[in-house]
């Protein structure tokens, strides 16, 4: 079936998205005639110019902007590719497309994303209800909005600790003085709360996976980091089977009936056989390609059950390694010069 599939975060840089490991994965299914549409913010994203994946690109107005701008940039991307399904991935835009999402498949671009309540469930001041429904844990923390309050669940928790923004932004602090510090500078970035949790240890521990919205899901890979950047980013990985962090990642799907990718970012304590809830992210991780590569085609999957297409969940092998490596391209100075004068590749 052919399909044109719309991705943003294709910025392949030292801190990628994961547009460009959707791409590779739905270009991997051999069942779908796939044209690859890149949505790029910047004219100096990597993907626009890699044209052996990304078969066209365009640039979007920041979602930060005037919304019917930004639709009305998503209608003209549709009248001349035929753009009919879309994977929105970076934190910024999903607001938007998640609000705006039956406006759009109205015309004629679906995409397969959690409901605003769901997607709330990123939250990390609902990480400890989260992690109790679906059968593991998470740090002690506190929900603070004053600094007498920080002061009281600094205390009760101790140091060092993290202090969160809700959404974005963690800090670890070893002192009170340092905690007050970050309680400022997250509050003025992104506003209250501030969350102040306790720091676990372990192995840091992930598992990418999608739900089809009805409960079931429509892949599932776990793996532990072996090599990060200084960004934090994977560059070395390891496929796991840990039971109890699948078998949340399986609880997550059918008890909030999750709809779309995520990730749950966990530390394991192995000694207690403890699983630490972290983060939920919402949407593919950068790393999202090594499921593809261990048999597990979350995206085409995805593709798939927006399209009424039949869905295999694959399974796959532990202690399959992922390298992540850079590379060099040249193309014309011309191609980047119509991206900035016209704001497209075609």
């Amino acid at each position: 079936m052919d399909v044109v599939v719309g991705i943003t975060g294709i910025n392949a840089i030292d801190n990628p998205g994961p547009g460009i490991g959707i791409a590779k994965s739905l270009k991997e299914d051999p069942e779908l005639s796939v044209q690859i549409v890149g949505l790029a913010y910047d004219a100096m994203e990597p993907g626009i110019y890699m044209d052996w994946i990304v078969d066209s690109a365009f640039l979007l107005p920041y979602p930060s902007g005037d919304y019917r701008a930004y639709l009305e940039r998503l209608r003209y991307i549709r009248a001349q590719t035929g753009l009919n399904f879309l994977f929105p991935v970076l934190d910024a835009e999903l607001p938007l497309y998640i609000k705006y999402q039956k406006e759009l498949e109205a015309e004629g671009i679906r995409t397969f994303l959690p409901s605003l309540e769901q997607y709330k469930l990123r939250g990390k001041d609902r990480l400890e209800e989260v992690a109790q429904t679906i059968g593991i844990t998470a740090p002690r923390s506190a929900v603070v909005t004053s600094y007498e309050e920080l002061a009281r669940a600094a205390e009760d928790i101790g140091f060092p600790l993290m202090v969160k923004g809700v959404f974005y932004k963690a800090y670890k602090a070893f002192s009170l003085p340092e905690a007050a510090s970050y309680y400022s500078k997250i509050a003025a970035e992104w506003g209250y709360p501030i969350i102040v949790q306790q720091v676990v240890t372990g192995e840091e521990m992930n598992v990418v996976a999608a739900g089809d919205g009805n409960g079931n899901a429509l892949g599932m890979v776990g793996i532990k980091k072996t090599w990060i950047t200084e960004l934090g980013k994977i560059w070395t990985g390891v496929t796991i089977k840990n039971d109890r962090l699948l078998a949340a990642a399986q609880a997550f799907i059918e008890r909030y009936r999750w709809k779309g990718a995520f990730e749950l970012e966990c530390i394991v304590d192995l000694e207690s056989d403890t699983v630490y809830l972290i983060e939920i992210n919402p949407r593919f991780p950068a790393w999202s390609y090594f499921a593809t590569g261990v048999g597990v085609n979350i995206a085409a999957n995805i593709v798939r059950s927006a399209l009424g297409l039949p869905v295999t969940v694959a399974d796959y092998e532990p202690g399959k390694l992922y390298i992540r490596f850079t590379d060099d391209f040249v193309v014309d100075m011309d191609v980047f010069q119509k991206m900035m004068l016209r704001g497209e590749r075609r």
